[in-house]
């Protein structure tokens, strides 16, 4: 991201929808005076420019010039402060014609607008105060989403949800600073009553942050997503109950043994977990090298996956590569033993193992709580409030960091100006997850990931 970003009052102008052929497309402009800038190009100039906020006007873009009409559009209007930067901006909903969107947005720049640079009119909202930063960060989360649990986390967040836990835990520690610095800067005997530092504030504020960070690794499970890999001998059912996930006959489904030579994969939601999930070819000796090589790259697959589901043919029952891999995997939490074709067995299934059929799709609710389950420990409502930014993680460990330096320092009576240096430690890494603390290098660092049009 460049530096003009931090001339935050010029006009900009950026495409906010997909760069596609569609029905209708929106194009975003904010700063100072953009409703003037944009009646240049707009047929009804006159009625825009005494407008006031939150009115759509009809009419055309224009090329002056040319004496042209580019396109027939609908003008939203808003004017400072109200509006999502907090400035002045004008919202064309056009056509979504790829070249009448190009030069409506050329046409916009030869009147004064400049190009947004990526994440530019987000960052404008946060540096006028329509946002935090913990918000700022949720709007690229929910942009990005990949499962509907997903998108109703990241929209906890958006909502002010960190902001709120962050702040409450702020002013507790902003009322031991200020107990600390009353001692600091006046003697015992001026100050009278209870002058003794209440730890308890600093042990509570650890324990909610601590319970904050834990939150993370769950939290980047449904922002990113898991890969999970079907395992197991030829024929056991392994594409049947991949097609069964995605509710589509994607993968061939034969009795011919080593049909699947490559691994096929697709992104589905498991109980609103995002899961990149791969069907692997069989596991078993062969000597046609197209297969030796698809088996070789489904073994690496598997290796990396966060969960395998090893397939069992149930009407076979366990064979010696069964067993073994029972034995070796059945104890962790990487593999799941899955008792395929129960349809058509009279075998009785082992513990831990859980019954399921491809073809009735008996036991797959089940099996599809116990993946989910087994993937995050919890069960998730969407109204939780967690974390999936790293750099909020590390601001958080930062600041546990400094207060059990507080703690410790209290507990050894060591001096009330080292207590009060951790602790303003603790207080600026809390202002850095909400940008109350910030430099030009981590907004930049932040904003440079959003799409041009946030």
């Amino acid at each position: 991201m460049e530096d003009y970003i931090y001339d935050t009052d010029d006009p900009i102008v950026a495409l906010a929808t997909a760069w596609s052929e569609s029905a209708l497309a929106v194009i975003r402009t904010s700063g100072r005076g953009s409703v003037e800038l944009f009646s240049r190009v707009f047929s009804n100039s006159r009625e825009l420019k005494k407008s006031l906020g939150f009115t759509l006007h009809y009419g055309y873009i224009v090329d002056q010039n040319r004496k042209k009409r580019i396109d027939q559009v609908t003008a939203a209007v808003y004017r400072a402060p109200k509006s999502y930067t907090g400035q002045e901006s004008v919202e064309i909903f056009c056509h979504g014609s790829l070249p009448g969107i190009e030069l409506i947005i050329t046409l916009l720049k030869d009147v004064g607008f400049r190009e947004a640079g990526p994440g530019e009119f987000t960052m404008r909202a946060f540096l006028n105060g329509k946002m935090d930063l913990s918000q700022a960060e949720a709007v690229a989360e929910i942009v990005q989403s990949k499962s509907r649990q997903a998108h109703s986390l990241a929209l906890n967040r958006l909502s002010g949800g960190v902001f709120d836990r962050i702040d409450t835990i702020k002013k507790k520690l902003v009322d031991l600073m200020s107990i600390i610095e009353v001692q600091l800067d006046y003697p015992d005997d001026e100050i009278g009553g209870d002058t003794a530092v209440p730890s308890d504030s600093v042990l509570h504020a650890i324990e909610e942050l601590e319970t904050l960070i834990d939150t993370y690794r769950v939290g980047r499970i449904f922002h990113e997503g898991v890969v999970v890999a079907f395992a197991g001998g030829t024929n056991a059912g392994k594409s049947s109950l991949f097609n069964l996930f995605l509710k589509e006959d994607r993968s061939i489904v034969s009795e011919i043994n080593g049909t699947t030579r490559d691994y096929i994969e697709s992104w589905i939601s498991i109980n609103g977990i995002p899961v990149r999930l791969f069907d692997t070819a069989g596991l078993r000796n062969a000597d046609h090298p197209v297969e030796l090589e698809g088996i070789r790259r489904s073994e690496e697959i598997i290796k990396n996956a966060a969960v395998v589901l090893y397939v069992i043919d149930g009407s076979v029952g366990m064979t010696d590569e069964d067993l073994k891999v029972f034995q070796e995997k059945g104890k962790g939490n990487e593999y799941m033993f899955i008792w395929n074709k129960i349809d058509e067995s009279d075998k009785t299934v082992p513990r831990g193992v859980f019954p399921v059929s491809a073809v009735t799709g008996k036991g797959f609710s089940d099996l599809e709580k116990a993946i989910s389950s087994g993937l995050t420990g919890l069960e998730i409502s969407g109204s939780e409030l967690m974390i999936d930014s790293l750099r909020q993680r590390e601001l958080l460990e930062r600041a546990v960091a400094a207060l059990k330096g507080v703690k410790k320092s209290l507990a050894n009576k060591v001096s009330l100006d080292a207590v009060a240096l951790d602790l303003k430690d603790g207080l600026d890494a809390l202002g850095e997850i909400t940008g109350e603390v910030s430099s030009e290098d981590i907004l930049n660092n932040i904003f440079s990931g959003f799409c041009v049009g946030k």
